[in-house]
């Protein structure tokens, strides 16, 4: 009896979440008629459950609907600030820092400025700058999820360290020691499968089940959804697409190795390395730069490489995020044209798109892992 009893309560908080995430995507306020229609629950289900939700302060009451006879019918939608999630991206040079809320809106975002990142005290200095962020920005704790860290480096899940972090000089680094000092739920995932989980919950209902995300960054990373799961490997290195090789004995690495996509597509190759920004060589290069031309001319040749590699391995659509991918939209007709030549099998390359969020998809995907968490569990 205590089974079924079970069962039964999971299926009705299956119901309640379907209920409440069907409002929560809804493009607009939806009544509990609409809700009853598209679901296939009966009416008093709905009532019930509608009323539960209210009652948990997760709906609000959204919209009159116009009346088509009768009583005009109410429509609900989801209350965002219930909850809230921060993200704190890690950087060479920089924590950024965003909380969010249940619907992704934006609570309070900060960019900080570090001299020096020593693997001792990165713990301390997060949890010291994340209770100075919650004060300044007077965040309820109480209604904080969790802090999710990303960091660009190779995770190891079994020894639950950073394995190799190039651009922030880490090797064998205990992910406890990032952890230890922060007093909430903490989760800490790599870059650029962080980007990928934003442009995935992002178009979760629109997109095609099967993407590989490139993140263009300072380092470059990725990630790979199969049937729209993300897919993280073995050893969870799956889409360190950064280092695979595109040029045999060509440009060092901060990896180590030599000619990696990585060491020609960062935008470190193309900003700090020659001493300027990236907004300075987008300029110039519109202006007629040769050396510019020229430097921008090899990016494209070795992106073109590994999205060709990539696709051929995975045959699925790849988009391309990152910093970088803020610049590339007037050079996307050239980037599929020199793709399409490259390619065995597609005669063209519309399976090539430009992300939703050049910026801060790394910060928001550490913290959409705990909205994205509750949202499963209502």
């Amino acid at each position: 009896m205590e089974e079924l009893n079970a069962s039964i309560t999971e299926r009705r908080r299956l119901t309640r979440n379907s209920i409440y995430n069907y409002i929560y995507e809804a493009k607009r306020p939806p009544s509990k008629q609409e809700i009853s229609q598209n679901l296939s629950l009966s009416l008093p289900t709905v009532y019930q459950n509608i009323n539960e939700l209210l009652k948990a302060e997760l709906i609000q009451v959204g919209q009159i609907h116009e009346s088509t006879g009768g009583r005009r019918p109410i429509g609900y939608s989801a209350v965002g600030n219930i909850k809230f999630a921060v993200g704190i991206s890690i950087t060479a040079s920089k924590l950024h820092l965003l909380a969010l809320d249940l619907k992704q809106s934006e609570l309070s975002y900060e960019k900080i400025a570090i001299k020096s990142l020593k693997s001792d005290d990165i713990g301390k200095l997060i949890s010291d700058e994340l209770e100075v962020f919650l004060d300044k920005n007077r965040l309820d704790r109480n209604r904080l999820l969790g802090v999710g860290i990303t960091l660009p480096g190779v995770l190891d899940e079994e020894k639950d360290e950073v394995k190799l972090s190039p651009t922030l000089r880490m090797r064998h680094i205990s992910l406890n020691t990032i952890r230890e000092p922060i007093p909430y739920p903490t989760y800490i995932e790599n870059d650029g499968t962080s980007g990928g989980f934003t442009e995935w919950f992002e178009s979760r209902n629109t997109v095609g089940s099967d993407i590989a995300y490139i993140y263009l960054d300072y380092g470059v990373g990725g990630t790979v959804f199969i049937n729209g799961a993300q897919y993280f490997g073995k050893n969870k290195r799956s889409g360190e697409f950064g280092h695979m090789c595109v040029e045999p004995n060509g440009l060092l690495c901060n990896c180590g190795k030599k000619g990696c996509l990585e060491a020609y597509c960062s935008t470190l190759r193309i900003s700090t390395n020659i001493g300027i920004t990236l907004d300075e060589f987008f300029e110039g290069l519109q202006k007629g730069n040769p050396d510019y031309e020229a430097l921008w001319d090899d990016v494209l040749s070795h992106m073109v490489i590994g999205i060709n590699n990539i696709h051929m391995g995975l045959d699925c659509d790849i988009i391309l995020g990152g910093i970088l991918s803020q610049y590339l939209e007037p050079y996307m007709p050239e980037l599929r044209r020199r793709i399409v030549e490259n390619d065995t099998f597609e005669d063209d390359s519309e399976y090539v798109k430009l992300c939703h969020y050049p910026n801060r998809a790394d910060t928001m995907g550490v913290a959409l892992h705990f909205i994205n968490e509750y949202l499963e569990n209502i």
